[in-house]
């Protein structure tokens, strides 16, 4: 067996032919590196997650396929003994021995030195403090989007990822998956067959209400004191639904609170604004300026709710996003085309969702197909079966993954700048190069928030 220096060893070095061969779509075996490394016993990673709810469950049936979870972590003990037990499972289904340990605090997975890899699957609100001490702590990082809750925020991560030079994967399958239909919309636009974009609409969906939620008792085993972490302390609040959660500050409703998330802004905005963004080039660069109207379930005064007993994100939403090169974004609740992203240019148009891709565009590849390494090209090399996969390969290659943290916080400043023009009722402009708001003192402080003593994120940027 391998000694764990010279495993880590290992696994953050590849020679530079295998990792040529990788991207090219070749190797010594019809075996990618990641399939090859998962396969042997000394190489496999090592793996601690941190936050094991139920999307944790979706991100860890990848992940238990190129390594062995050893450790997990959750504020919420039901949480983390059902995580502990599932990992205990797929051990003994995979005839390997090892043991499965369990924290509360995400940093003592971070001490330890055996683990290679942490996946964080945590409320928005915790990702970027886990994600920054994981990197310094020398861990390789798969996170789930958005991977922010301030422009700021993100700021702190590029810079740190920059320092410490770690493999950081973004959850956002569409790059990779999905049948692959929103890397054939990018590779459409890059061979030029609608002319020239004019306009995108990204149809994310309105958020829920949920009318007034009433206090509660904290559930036995969640450390709520420890769930908030950066936002203010506040009651625990919970309403019995007819729905599987109920209503809730908590575990998956969190995305409705501006507290802790940005709504369906930054829950799906991290989605087709991503795939949007880079499809007009805008992944190393971002709009010029933003302005909208919402509708709140709450009232709003100076950009803050005025209740703090029921959900406060927009339920309904248009914003106009004014682009380099004359291009309009429209981020919008509802549009006749349903969820998914409509480009338009000045020889056609086509609609791309998770289901589908149509239009008179589509229609034509039956008789003028891509060149058939078109989406290779798009995707950077092969495209793997699964986007854990690609961080995988990423890992053996020391690169970073097609969902990078750089062209993530890129998407991410447009979402939240997004929310600042709804929740302030006004134009915002913003200097791409700068990464600032210009000409608005007030809307710049938004760029980031006051966060709760202990739990500062302490990157300056």
């Amino acid at each position: 067996m391998r000694s764990s220096a010279s495993r880590r060893e290992f696994l953050q070095v590849t020679s530079a032919a295998a990792a040529g061969a990788m991207f090219a779509g070749v190797g010594t075996s019809s075996q990618s590196l990641a399939q090859q490394a998962a396969a042997s016993p000394n190489e496999r990673l090592r793996i601690g997650c941190i936050g094991t709810g139920d999307r944790w469950k979706a991100v860890v049936s990848q992940a238990k396929q190129f390594g062995d979870v050893i450790a997990v972590c959750d504020v919420d003990a039901n949480h983390m003994a059902e995580g502990r037990k599932m990992m205990l499972d797929a051990q003994s289904k995979s005839g390997r021995e090892y043991t499965v340990d369990a924290y509360e605090d995400y940093r003592q997975i971070l001490d330890r030195k055996d683990i290679d890899v942490v996946t964080i699957v945590t409320p928005d609100h915790w990702h970027s403090k886990i994600a920054i001490e994981a990197m310094q702590a020398g861990k390789d990082i798969y996170c789930e989007k958005p991977l922010t809750l301030t422009i700021n925020e993100g700021k702190q991560i590029v810079k740190v990822l920059d320092e410490t030079k770690r493999v950081f994967q973004v959850g956002t399958q569409q790059r990779t998956e999905m049948n692959q239909r929103f890397i054939q919309a990018v590779a459409i636009i890059r061979a030029g067959r609608i002319g020239k974009i004019k306009k995108v609409t990204c149809d994310i969906g309105g958020a829920p209400t949920s009318g007034m939620i009433p206090t509660a008792d904290v559930p036995a085993g969640l450390n709520w004191e420890r769930w908030l972490g950066q936002a203010p302390l506040v009651d625990f609040r919970f309403k019995s639904t007819e729905g599987r959660w109920g209503n809730s500050r908590c575990h998956y409703e969190f995305r409705w609170w501006y507290e802790y998330s940005g709504g369906k802004m930054t829950d799906w905005g991290a989605h087709h604004v991503d795939i949007a963004s880079w499809a007009m080039g805008m992944d190393k660069s971002g709009p010029l300026s933003l302005e909208g109207i919402a509708k709140h379930p709450v009232e709003f005064k100076g950009g803050l709710p005025t209740r703090d007993d029921q959900y406060n994100t927009a339920t309904e939403f248009d914003v106009t996003v004014m682009c380099p090169n004359d291009v309009e974004m429209h981020i919008v609740s509802k549009s006749p085309d349903g969820n998914g992203i409509l480009f338009e240019g000045t020889d056609g148009r086509f609609h791309v969702s998770r289901g589908s891709i149509k239009g008179g565009v589509i229609d034509a590849l039956k008789d003028n197909p891509l060149p058939e390494d078109a989406l290779e090209k798009v995707y950077g090399g092969k495209i793997p079966r699964m986007h854990f996969e690609n961080f995988v390969e990423s890992i053996k290659a020391r690169k970073q993954p097609i969902s990078d943290v750089h062209s993530h916080h890129r998407a991410m400043t447009t979402c939240h700048l997004a929310n600042i023009a709804i929740r302030l009722g006004r134009k915002i402009n913003w200097d791409s190069q700068k990464q600032m708001i210009v000409g608005d003192a007030d809307a710049a402080q938004w760029m980031g928030r006051e966060q709760r003593k202990g739990y500062e994120i302490n990157v300056s940027v």
